[in-house]
């Protein structure tokens, strides 16, 4: 038996395979050239219908480009050069022609036009007696031969010059040359050398700012920043101080007085709560007043004289303050015996009268913060009198500083003795309600049947 019988299989052999079909040849075709792989197999060689890019679009091949291009190793001279240096590069030949003409980058050999000076020019309007005329040539050789660069030319001038100092004798001589040979000097007013001449002072400044500014440690930079960010607090300060001089001049002018009345009752109606808050504010307000509207109104006046300028000053002196304080300066100065205008307004007069004022408005200041203070102190004094004097009364309400503890005796068999006498006698809530009959303490006895 085998597996057929077991599976009941009819015994049969395998069929026999059948021959694959051939498939007929296909005619292989040669990709053309000037074709991708990929295009190829896409379009299966067939040219498309339309072309994709117009012809005329495309770049054209120059003339040269259809000839052999070979780089040669080639000498060459320049023209920026006086000494006929002959060099080597590599250099694009076409059809083995090599090109002509000058350096290329010859022309971006620039030169500065150095003036000359003749012996009689420099004997007539050159002289110096810090320099010789042999220095002065040599300067304005190097000067030719450097371009005008002068840590260059310093270190290559023979005699210990400094660079300020080369410039400062080469733009002097130019200046002078070129005024020297003009017919009018309305003629060269607008040369760069004549209109903006070298100052050798300033230059020297901006070379040490400069140096200083770059040799500055990082604590420096940081101090350096803190006094810049002061300096613009104090020009902000500043002018919101000028803003407040103009208005209270307006204000003081007429032109709403109802408005600065309000304004100095608001100033002058500060409770003494705030005031410690504006202690600090009034003397910088005072201070910032004091060092910007008064000098800036007045700085480019040399003579003081009889003029409005007096008045100005002090309405910019007491710009911060009211009306009403200004008027306590007043009468101030005339308890003292001081004319309210000085009868001979001098500069010195001026500034006297006006740091008079000041020191007044100062004082008065001080009076107002002082009459503050004995005020709230009065006030705290008081109210400390008040609390000590009114706390015995409070612990003998009712009469318990005097009743005296009577300890409640309690009998072991039965109930407390005293109890009642220590109780309040109040009326009941049902007092008007008759009493209950009262109670039997016998309790009933039970019927019998037979009863």
């Amino acid at each position: 038996m085998d597996a057929k019988d077991i599976l009941g299989l009819p015994k049969t052999s395998f069929p026999a395979p059948q021959e694959k079909k051939s498939r007929p040849q296909k005619d292989s075709q040669r990709k053309p050239d000037g074709i991708s792989r990929e295009v190829y197999a896409l379009t299966g060689g067939l040219a498309p219908i339309m072309p994709a890019i117009d012809v005329s679009h495309l770049k054209k091949r120059t003339q040269s480009e259809k000839g052999k291009v070979t780089w040669q190793w080639l000498p060459f001279t320049s023209s920026a050069r006086k000494d006929n240096l002959q060099l080597y590069h590599w250099v694009r030949v076409v059809n083995g022609v090599p090109p002509t003409g000058d350096y290329s980058f010859a022309k971006y050999n620039k030169s500065v036009d150095i003036i000359k000076y003749t012996d009689e020019e420099y004997e007539k309007y050159l002289t110096d007696p810090m320099w010789t005329k042999e220095e002065t040539d040599q300067l304005f050789d190097l000067c030719e031969r450097f371009d005008l660069r002068f840590i260059v030319i310093a270190d290559r001038f023979p005699s210990s010059r400094t660079v300020e100092e080369l410039k400062n004798r080469y733009y002097s001589v130019s200046r002078a040359i070129i005024v020297a040979r003009a017919p009018s000097p309305a003629d060269v007013a607008g040369h760069p050398l004549v209109k903006e001449p070298y100052n050798v002072s300033q230059e020297v400044e901006r070379k040490r700012a400069l140096s200083m500014v770059l040799s500055q440690t990082k604590q420096q930079e940081r101090k350096d920043a803190e006094v810049l960010a002061e300096a613009k607090r104090i020009t902000e300060s500043r002018m919101l101080a000028k803003g407040a001089e103009e208005a209270e001049l307006r204000a003081a002018s007429g032109v709403a007085p109802e408005s600065t009345e309000r304004v100095t009752t608001a100033a002058e109606s500060v409770s003494p709560s705030s005031n410690n808050q504006q202690q600090s504010g009034v003397v910088a307000t005072t201070a910032t007043a004091d060092a910007s509207s008064t000098p800036a109104s007045l700085r480019m006046l040399r003579v003081y004289l009889r003029t409005t300028v007096l008045e100005q000053m002090v309405q910019a002196a007491s710009s911060s303050a009211g009306l009403r304080t200004i008027k306590r300066v007043d009468q101030f100065l005339q308890d003292l015996g001081v004319n309210i205008k000085p009868k001979v307004p001098t500069k010195a007069v001026c500034a006297e009268h006006l740091e008079l004022r000041k020191e007044i408005l100062t004082l008065l200041n001080l009076q107002k913060q002082l009459q503050y203070k004995e005020a709230e102190s009065s006030s705290h004094r008081d109210s400390s009198y008040a609390e000590a004097a009114s706390t015995p009364k409070r612990l003998h309400r009712g009469g318990d500083q005097d009743r005296s503890f009577i300890p409640s005796s309690i009998n072991f068999g039965g109930e407390r003795v005293g109890k009642r006498e220590h109780k309040r006698k109040v009326p009941g809530r049902f007092s008007d309600v008759p009493p209950s009959p009262p109670q039997s303490s016998k309790r009933p006895r039970k019927l019998k049947a037979s009863d």
